[in-house]
């Protein structure tokens, strides 16, 4: 008894958290929401991995979803594709799994072979959401291991990008190799050094000549190998007559080494080849930094990561999965519920609703009767329906679109304040160098003329000012990151800082798929919505669950004659009435123009009303307007939609700004280019394929995504849709990590200024070079650290 009554104050799934609505199933005393959390509890538990649960509160996932079809990976050409390596006994996989998010993933995914005695190892790395499993395929099919994913909750993502295999991924193996070298030669010329800048002992100075070879040894790696790209890229910048940052870089490098070199042959000085070594180990750092970004998340997707990497064709009555490479003209084929329409075809059977949302922008499904065309990139709402193909994926509209030069990436003309710090740096830099020479080589000190050049040169080499942009914003990414708004690079926080126009996109964007509104037109009686509710608590569809949560509690009538049919409706009998819920054409009625999903309701053949199901606006979208407006920013909205809700944004929206509705990829496109030649510097924010060239042409395109492992369209960065409301911290601590940068750059030019007071008189010492250099970036790093850090406390943004 008293069991009972502590299992009946379980409400949630003791596997996944879920809220259990109707009867629970019951486990070594845990409660589960369905039969498929409660087997995955069993599985663990049989395997002794139910520790897992005690890593995190409900770390699984709903088994009640639906499971995809599999059959695909039985076929072995789509195999081969997909697998890193194998030979008759084994094969290795790496699969993205945008599941994992805690230590509790990692630990159950690399204990699988607990789960299976098939797989061999199982290796999880946490920041690319990535495991690379290795089987034995004669004991557990590629098919099965998926299988086995999914039954404990972790799904992994395959889509055609896997099979063709072009994304971009991020290589750093030689820079850090570079690091490594520049590392090494570092610690070993200091340690060298350290007898000459506090004084050698009669014994160590018939070693001096010895050590200073050593040192010219430790330099010549660093100057050929590590520091080969600042050479590459300042004679790529002067070919280009321009002058970037590494040019004064590459100089100060070179003449460091030239003059320790020239010192330690000439038995005239020590060198600074300690200081070379520190000064290119520290900017190394600093690029390693820079490109460390959140690789996770892919900005470079086309259309082929959207696709599924098979299709259903139909042959001679068979179901046979196809690769969608293998998709030909004349190719009968059959797409399910919520599946993508992959190529150009004619509707052969069944009753297409299809979502074209991702496509145009419009998020109203459109009906198809049959015969007619159906275009790629649609999602089917409902029953099956065959098709035939008659363009090849390559010639569909959807790749056409993507293709379409004007979606194609606009090389954006932004300077970031690096870049033009640089040019007045390196011509100030040569101005002051060339002065001191001349100043000493008029008074006729041929030696101190000699020095003082080289010296400017060394103590003015920019390395804090090259590590303080760096640093500033990979600091910043983090924050952003911890946030949910991923960007692609540095730069485009710079570019975030410098808007002064932000442009939303309406369906998904400013309005959130996974949150929607019932409304009903027309009149039920009390016995009615009795009715309408005991017939929709029968349905799993989720328009039948947002129908019950509109009407709430109401009497279960005992209904008969109860029949579902898929993708039209429900219909049921009870004493006298017979009712019927669901599409226009299913209770005999014209269809009306309305914006979202409709179901229709009838009375023994009247019509008693409808629902619509619309999406809402995301939470927050009336703050971060108002917001925005505040901090005096061109607000203004293009939408591919109809002008239905255009009363309701002209109360959200400003006065000034411009509504625009009806607007095909094209328009979208066009209009950020107007307000462009208007001298703006535009932001754009949309989602789906019909905003991807305005999100590429704009000066900064944010895709909002209510899942950023889903696709998404080449943009700057991307934002979860969870952090909307967050949009004006967001431009607000961008241009405070600006602030951060230009700061650094001053405290970078103090530090300059007192090191050139000595340079300019010849007699800097190597000490001096070796104490301060390091000293000026310690300062620089730690500066940029804390003050972004600080920046983004204030913005409540950690």
């Amino acid at each position: 008894m008293d069991v009972r009554n502590e299992l009946k104050l379980d409400t949630n799934c003791y596997h996944c958290g879920d809220t259990i609505e109707d009867t629970s199933y019951i486990l070594d005393k845990h409660s589960f929401c369905c039969l498929g959390c409660q087997t995955v509890y069993q599985i663990l538990n049989e395997n002794n991995l139910a520790s897992y649960y005690r890593y995190n509160t409900h770390p699984g996932k709903s088994q009640k979803a639906q499971k995809e079809d599999l059959s695909y990976l039985d076929e072995p050409n789509i195999i081969a594709k997909l697998v890193d390596y194998q030979d008759d006994n084994m094969a290795i996989i790496t699969f993205y799994v945008p599941a994992i998010h805690c230590s509790s993933c990692i630990w159950l995914l690399e204990n699988l072979y607990k789960l299976n005695p098939g797989v061999k190892t199982s290796q999880v790395d946490f920041m690319k959401k990535q495991a690379s499993i290795t089987f034995f395929k004669n004991e557990i099919s590629l098919r099965e291991l998926v299988e086995l994913l999914h039954q404990i909750g972790y799904d992994p993502k395959i889509t055609l990008q896997d099979v063709i295999k072009e994304s971009k991924k991020v290589n750093q193996n030689k820079l850090i190799a570079k690091i490594t070298v520049a590392g090494f030669c570092f610690g070993n010329s200091m340690m060298i050094s350290f007898p000459e800048y506090f004084g050698m002992a009669e014994f160590e100075r018939q070693y001096t000549s010895f050590f200073g070879y050593m040192n010219l040894a430790f330099g010549l790696p660093v100057l050929l190998f590590s520091a080969s790209d600042y050479f590459k890229s300042a004679w790529y910048s002067l070919k280009q007559k321009r002058l970037n940052l590494d040019v004064p870089l590459a100089l100060g490098i070179f003449v460091l080494f030239f003059r320790s070199a020239f010192e330690i042959i000439s038995q005239t000085g020590a060198g600074f080849m300690d200081t070379l070594c520190s000064l290119v180990f520290f900017i190394l750092i600093g690029k390693w930094v820079q490109q460390r970004t959140y690789y996770h998340i892919s900005f470079e997707r086309d259309y082929r990561s959207y696709f599924p990497v098979a299709v259903t064709v139909i042959e001679n009555e068979i179901n046979k999965p196809t690769q969608i490479a293998d998709l030909k003209v004349g190719d009968r084929i059959m797409v399910r519920n919520n599946e993508i329409i992959p190529a150009d075809a004619i509707l052969l059977k069944g009753n297409a609703a299809v979502d074209f949302s991702f496509v145009t922008g419009e998020s109203k499904p459109v009906e198809k009767v049959l015969g007619e065309v159906v275009y790629a990139g649609g999602r089917q709402i409902g029953e099956a329906i065959e098709l035939e193909v008659v363009k090849a994926v390559s010639q569909s509209y959807l790749t056409k679109l993507w293709n379409n030069e004007s979606f194609k990436q606009v090389e954006k003309k932004f300077e970031t304040f690096i870049g033009y710090i640089s040019k007045y740096f390196t011509i100030g830099l040569l101005l002051i160098a060339f002065s001191a020479a001349a100043y000493w080589g008029i008074t006729g000190n041929a030696e101190k003329a000699w020095a003082a050049f080289t010296a400017v040169l060394i103590i003015a080499c920019p390395c804090a000012l090259a590590l303080s942009s760096p640093f500033t914003l990979s600091a910043a990414l983090s924050i952003f990151d911890k946030n949910k708004l991923y960007i692609k690079n540095t730069a485009a926080i710079e570019q975030m800082a410098a808007i002064d126009t932000v442009v939303f996109d309406k369906t998904g964007t400013i309005s959130s798929p996974n949150v929607s509104s019932m409304y009903f037109e027309g009149e039920l009686t009390a016995q009615e919505r009795s009715l309408l509710f005991s017939i929709c608590r029968n349905s799993n569809h989720p328009l039948s669950r947002e129908i019950i949560k509109w009407l709430g509690e109401a009497p279960v009538l005992p209904i008969s004659n109860y029949i579902e049919t898929v993708g039209k409706g429900q219909e049921a009998v009870y004493q006298d009435w017979e009712m019927k819920v669901g599409s226009a054409s299913f209770v005999g009625t014209e269809k009306k123009d309305f914006e979202g999903s409709v179901v229709y309701i009838s009375v023994n053949g009247q019509v008693k009303g409808l629902f619509t199901l619309e999406q809402s606006w995301r939470e927050g979208l009336t703050d971060v307007i108002n917001n925005l407006k505040g901090d005096h920013y061109q607000l203004h909205l293009i939408s591919g939609d109809n002008e239905r809700r255009a009363d309701a944004l002209k109360l959200i929206f400003p006065t000034q700004a411009s509504l625009l509705f009806n607007q095909t990829p094209s328009d979208k496109l066009n209009k950020i280019d107007h307000w462009q030649k208007d001298n703006h510097k535009v932001c754009m924010l949309g989602d789906g394929l019909n905003d991807a060239g305005a999100l590429r042409k704009a000066d900064l395109g944010i895709a909002v995504s209510d899942d950023i492992n889903n696709f998404s369209p080449g943009c700057d960065a991307i934002l979860d849709g969870a952090s909307f409301s967050k949009l004006p911290k967001f431009f607000k601590f961008s241009k405070d990590a600006v602030k951060v940068i230009k700061m650094s750059f001053m405290i970078s030019l103090a530090y300059n200024t007192i090191g050139l007071s000595f340079a300019v008189q010849g007699t800097m010492s190597p000490l001096f070079a070796a104490i301060l250099m390091p000293i000026s970036t310690v300062t620089i790093i730690s500066f940029t650290s804390l003050m972004t850090r600080a920046y983004a406390k204030r913005r409540k943004l950690i």
